[in-house]
């Protein structure tokens, strides 16, 4: 579980929080249960550490306030417009019992395992994340989905994920899936057989022959053709009908 030191603030203008954001440190507050609401502020440093790593806002973090130690779960981060830097956390009390909503990533193991996959299926994620109704101590860190096995045309829905009794899916009333195992989107032309090419070979070097004859002026007979000219040669032919054009 991560950590992260906090300090008790008392500021009542914005004056005093921009004070507080050009010392380093970002405004926070904690929230929720009957205790009443904690105006905090955090290092700015650490907090955008703990950011950068994945599913800030699903994973439990203890703060250490005043040398006691509060288990929050990150709800909302604020940021500056241009900066894009943090500029305001809201943490949510975690107190045993109290259910809350949460969004879960989902997380896929076992991918070389997968026949389907070896066979150049793709694995198509529908939902990256699963919203569930949970007890704040017991929220799962992710949803793990076993690729060992799996072939194409094969889906995953939320039945098949192993939830505590106590967690369940905000989705209700259908088993919704969560990814499946598609064929490849683009198949492999198959490789040409070794007799075909060297058909194509051969059919290649006689019309070199035929061309290079050309070049040298030789014009081949033409089947049934005399010296002599007959009457009526000089007659225009017919016109053939243009080929038609290609769409």
């Amino acid at each position: 579980m991560n950590s992260l030191d906090a300090n008790i603030r008392d500021n009542s203008t914005k004056g005093q929080l921009n004070a507080i954001r050009d010392n380093g440190n970002v405004p926070a507050i904690i929230y929720g249960g009957k205790d009443q609401n904690q105006k905090i502020s955090v290092s700015k440093k650490f907090l955008k550490a703990l950011i950068e790593k994945e599913n800030f806002l699903s994973n439990i973090i203890t703060l250490k306030i005043d040398g006691k130690s509060q288990n929050v779960l990150p709800r909302e981060v604020k940021y500056h417009i241009l900066s894009d830097e943090p500029t305001h956390v809201d943490f949510l009390r975690v107190l045993p019992g109290v259910k809350i909503t949460i969004e879960v990533p989902v997380n896929f193991i076992n991918h070389e395992k997968s026949p389907g996959l070896k066979r150049g299926g793709v694995l198509n994620i529908v939902r990256r994340k699963v919203e569930l109704k949970c007890p704040s101590e017991k929220i799962p860190e992710n949803l793990t989905i076993d690729l060992d096995g799996i072939d194409i045309g094969e889906s995953f829905k939320i039945s098949s994920v192993k939830l505590d009794s106590e967690v369940t899916p905000t989705i209700q009333g259908r088993d919704f899936v969560i990814a499946t195992l598609a064929a490849p989107t683009v198949m492999k032309e198959p490789e040409k057989p070794a007799e075909a090419e060297a058909v194509e070979g051969a059919e290649g070097a006689e019309g070199t022959e035929g061309a290079a004859a050309a070049a040298d002026g030789e014009k081949p007979a033409a089947e049934g053709a005399k010296g002599d000219k007959k009457e009526g040669d000089d007659k225009k032919p017919a016109d053939k009908k243009p080929a038609e054009e290609k769409k």
